[in-house]
């Protein structure tokens, strides 16, 4: 295919692959709409070609932010496309798109967290012991170390490293950090590694002290299902769902971790060391969550507000 659209996504290294399936879908979208027009290769679009399909995604009733993002990808690719000598000059430059209003993420109220955390909805009463153990573990650390779902979903118990309270975690575009662990985290994933053998109906032996796991394989998944599979976001999400007062993606408590160390006076380079973010300008809306939360306290609480 000349737009090489199966080389560009392999070249997207640094991004998720999420946002890779995005671009990539993206893409072939802008493909399909040029080769209806006659144009069958990337060497065939100029600026003016990109702006007629930037306004007829904005005819066909897209959100700004849309627009935006595919804007984003297009920019990506061409800018690849003059790498690679697909095209002699990127038809990009300079190129504006609209920009939607960021939405700023949705924050806990302390009474959402503490039912997560420490007093979830009775059905889960009756639940098997080790899920329970399990499902509030991967709780406290979405929580308590701001991990992304994707994230906590691909631990390995070789990532663990309990007595030093901290957490080494993979990031977007395989960038490695390292988090610390709450003393509630600790607790719960120590408990949650003495019932994991019991799940799976293995005996399995774990020195909590050293967080060493003696006669496991360090890359097998930390979190697991009733049948012993690794765990996934739509798992996570179950959780979430049973344990919550109201409907919570799980990207919430993330978004909660974040907001409540800014609250606490963290310095904002360090939340976005904490958090993975490459760019200073992710992390920079958190601070725009902690002045309203602010605000509101305020208002609720100075008789003068």
């Amino acid at each position: 295919m000349s737009w090489s659209l199966d080389q560009f996504s392999a070249s997207l290294v640094s991004v998720s692959d999420a946002t890779n399936t995005v671009y990539c879908r993206d893409l072939r979208a802008f493909v399909a709409w040029s080769e209806e027009l006659g144009f069958v290769d990337p060497a065939r679009i100029d600026r003016r070609t990109i702006r007629r399909y930037m306004a007829s995604l904005d005819q066909r009733g897209y959100a700004k932010r849309t627009i935006a993002r595919k804007a984003s990808a297009i920019r990506r690719y061409f800018d690849w496309a003059r790498k690679n000598e697909l095209v002699e000059t990127d038809p990009t430059v300079g190129l504006s798109a609209p920009k939607g209003r960021a939405r700023l993420p949705r924050i806990l109220p302390d009474s959402e967290v503490e039912a997560l955390l420490d007093s979830p909805a009775a059905k889960v009463a009756d639940d098997h012991p080790a899920r329970v153990a399990r499902d509030l573990a991967m709780l406290e650390l979405l929580y308590g170390s701001g991990l992304r779902v994707s994230e906590l979903c691909d631990l390995t118990l070789g990532q663990l490293e309990l007595s030093a309270g901290r957490i080494r975690v993979w990031g977007k575009g395989q960038k490695e950090r390292v988090c610390p662990i709450s003393e509630p985290a600790v607790d719960a994933v120590k408990t949650w590694l003495d019932c994991r053998g019991g799940l799976i109906e293995e005996a399995e032996s774990v020195d909590l002290q050293a967080g060493k796991h003696v006669g496991l394989d360090s890359g097998e998944p930390l979190f697991i299902n009733l049948r012993g599979k690794r765990i996934t976001p739509r798992d996570v999400r179950r959780v979430i769902d049973r344990r919550a007062m109201s409907p919570t993606h799980p990207h919430a408590l993330r978004h909660t971790y974040a907001t409540h160390l800014l609250d606490g006076g963290a310095d904002l380079r360090a939340v976005q060391e904490l958090l993975g973010h490459a760019d200073l300008s992710t992390t920079q809306i958190y601070t725009h969550v902690s002045k309203e939360h602010l605000q509101r306290v305020h208002r609720a609480t100075h008789p003068r507000a």
